[in-house]
């Protein structure tokens, strides 16, 4: 295809037609018998325009260039050129060519946006997400540049499955120093996220025949849809005080078992140390293995961090976590610490899955760890995460007096437990959700029977980490004021 002639500028949102549009669209159209093929490529243009296919501003060839092409006469293309400009598809200046009409930009398709919102609401209490205004966006371009500046040209090319030396080394004096877990930069593999971690374990434990893995009941719904798409079921285990039940665990015959030992989620309890013990002691009896999901543990604020369930017994535990809490979810940045036995398979299968992490990424991380901007992002979440619980407990304390509220030692939401008088739920949520407050009850994060849960009054999961102390209290205020009229 020879390109467009050079004429008037281009519109600035498309270009030039030069090789955007996909010419080959009008060939079949030319192939039509002689006696309708005016016709035929005056509607192939027409549905091209329509359907987006040649999106406005976009420049179409000179009449000789592109007859030549399809191997038809210049005159049939010059008719569709003059028609479809007549009926407002193209527009055409003296000496600047054919375009493709500003009229029907409104053909162009647009994407979707699927990433979970809450739409609608005023205030948005759904716990998962983090403030993403306290993102460290200067910190951050400092080091891409000085990646970008620094990066040797061979660390562009395919990197280690299990990520750079430079960032898992980074990794391990991180997770020893912060979470007491035993690391080992050989068996830490850099993934996108917690999910693709678990993704990695399922497909893992489903390779040694292991088809049941325990979640935590109630738990994070993400950890049952992630396993089964792996072709793991998920049984669920009650959690009681003190952490996973081990008699029911017992009971149930899985050698696999997911948990959140230092900050149980959605409930909010650190396991105990007895029920640590006992669950290890579980692990090596079934020669099974516990897989540690560490989503919030840096975040302490009334006493020092719980240590990861990791450290204890680093052969029967895999232990996982991500900056999507500490930075932001978009960057799909965490990391996997592996048992050594289970080491070779799931390096194996993050090859196979995406051939490694983006190498520029895994530098720029490891570069922000290296010159202490880590630890002085997780210091300022620290400081305004901690503001913004204080808010949320002294709102639910004046517009709810009786509250109870637990879980607020740690993390990013706490279990608020209402007077039995705002009951019962069902009807506690639907005046809620009519004042525009979005809230998550606990019943939504286990696999209770619905109506039970009814008569156990409103127990509710806040999540306060990326709403600012004046949108707390509005909040709390407005569900105050549904339920009370």
């Amino acid at each position: 295809m020879k390109p467009a002639p050079t004429g008037a500028d281009p519109d600035p949102e498309q270009g030039a037609a030069g090789g955007s549009p996909a010419w080959e669209l009008l060939l079949p159209a030319a192939s039509a018998p002689a006696r309708g093929r005016g016709r035929a490529l005056q509607e192939a243009l027409r549905e091209a325009v329509r359907a987006g296919r040649l999106v406005a501003g976009t420049r179409l060839p000179s009449s000789r260039d592109l007859a030549a092409d399809l191997g038809v006469s210049r005159g049939l293309i010059t008719e569709a050129y003059e028609q479809l400009t007549a009926e407002g598809y193209l527009r055409a200046g003296r000496g600047s060519g054919t375009w493709v009409s500003e009229a029907v930009r409104a053909a162009r398709p647009r994407a979707r946006d699927l990433a979970p919102r809450s739409p609608g609401a005023r205030v948005d209490f759904v716990p998962g997400t983090p403030d993403l205004s306290l993102f460290p966006r200067s910190a951050w371009a400092a080091a891409q540049r000085g990646v970008l500046a620094e990066l040797p040209h061979h660390e562009l090319g395919y990197p280690d499955p299990r990520g750079l030396p430079r960032l898992r080394t980074a990794l391990a004096e991180l997770l020893t120093r912060r979470r007491g877990v035993v690391a080992d930069p050989e068996r830490i593999v850099v993934v996108s996220g917690v999910a693709q971690a678990s993704a990695l374990l399922g497909l893992v434990l489903h390779a040694r025949g292991l088809r049941t893995v325990g979640v935590e009941d109630p738990g994070s719904p993400q950890h049952e849809a992630l396993y089964t798409s792996t072709g793991v079921t998920v049984v669920p285990v009650p959690v009681d005080e003190e952490g996973l039940a081990i008699e029911p665990l017992r009971a149930c015959g899985v050698r696999a078992v997911v948990a959140t030992p230092s900050h149980q989620f959605p409930t909010g309890i650190a396991y105990s140390a007895r029920r640590r013990a006992e669950l290890l002691d579980w692990a090596r009896f079934v020669d099974g293995i516990v897989l540690e999901d560490d989503y919030d543990g840096d975040f302490r604020y009334d006493r020092a961090p719980v240590g990861a369930l990791q450290g204890l017994d680093p052969e029967h535990v895999a232990y996982t976590g991500s900056v999507s809490k500490s930075l932001a979810p978009g960057l799909r940045l965490g990391w996997l610490l592996v048992p050594q036995a289970w080491a070779e398979e799931v390096v194996e299968r993050k090859r196979t899955m995406d051939l490694g992490h983006p190498s520029l990424d895994q530098a720029l991380f490891a570069r922000f760890l290296e010159h202490g901007d880590y630890d002085r992002q997780l210091r300022r979440c620290q400081r305004a995460y901690r503001e913004r619980r204080d808010a949320l407990v002294a709102a639910l304390a004046e517009h709810f007096p009786g509250a109870e509220v637990s879980g607020i030692a740690a993390g990013l939401h706490v279990i608020a437990s209402l007077p039995a008088r705002y009951g019962p739920s069902r009807r506690f949520l639907a005046r809620v959700a009519e004042a525009g407050v979005a809230v998550r009850p606990l019943g939504h994060y286990g696999h209770a029977d619905e109506e039970g849960e009814q008569d156990k009054g409103v127990r509710l999961v806040l999540g306060y980490a990326h709403v600012p102390p004046a949108r707390i209290h509005e909040g709390v205020r407005l569900m105050a004021q549904a339920v009370r009229g």
